[in-house]
């Protein structure tokens, strides 16, 4: 028996009616058609179908669609605003931090899970983050210095944006 359920996509609110068994995956690509979170495994360990649930980065071929009740939910089709990248975006392609980009929206979606909790991760800090998201192309050194490229960033934007001190 299908389930209706109210929750915020991409800062869009979704009425949508799911099936129990549904995944949030198989909602948000066969329902909803946000085709950038790819199934992998489809047992929570690789990474490749990584959304943000109310900002933190979720395996969603694990969660059960009914559990997105109230819940906001960002995807990889959510991330850039006013047909911009967002800075992560903009640091993977400037640091080629993907081959093949099977793996590329997972990655993206898990950086930017870290960077909100934490906007000034160290190295150990970023690959203990990354640890759940696996590239078969090896580009996890690439990965790492765009992370680092946007945390430098926006280090750079915090201290020219304070009041000089006099």
């Amino acid at each position: 028996m299908k389930r209706p359920i109210t929750t915020t996509i991409n800062e869009r609110t979704r009425d949508i009616v799911v099936a129990p068994n549904r995944t949030l995956l198989e909602v948000l690509r066969d329902e909803l058609g946000l085709r950038g979170a790819v199934e992998g495994c489809g047992v929570g360990v690789c990474g490749s179908c990584t959304v943000l649930v109310d900002d933190r980065p979720v395996s969603s071929c694990l969660m059960l669609a009914t559990n997105a009740e109230g819940r906001t939910i960002t995807t990889i089709e959510g991330v850039s605003r006013d047909g911009e990248l967002s800075p992560v975006q903009r640091a993977f392609l400037e640091q080629q931090a993907f081959q093949c980009g099977f793996c590329t929206p997972g990655m993206i979606m898990a950086v930017e899970g870290l960077i909100r909790e934490n906007p000034n991760p160290d190295e150990a800090e970023i690959r203990d983050y990354l640890s759940g998201n696996l590239c078969r192309c090896g580009t996890y050194s690439a990965v790492i210095a765009a992370v680092q490229s946007v945390v430098v960033q926006a280090r750079a934007e915090t201290e020219n944006s304070r009041p000089a001190a006099h």
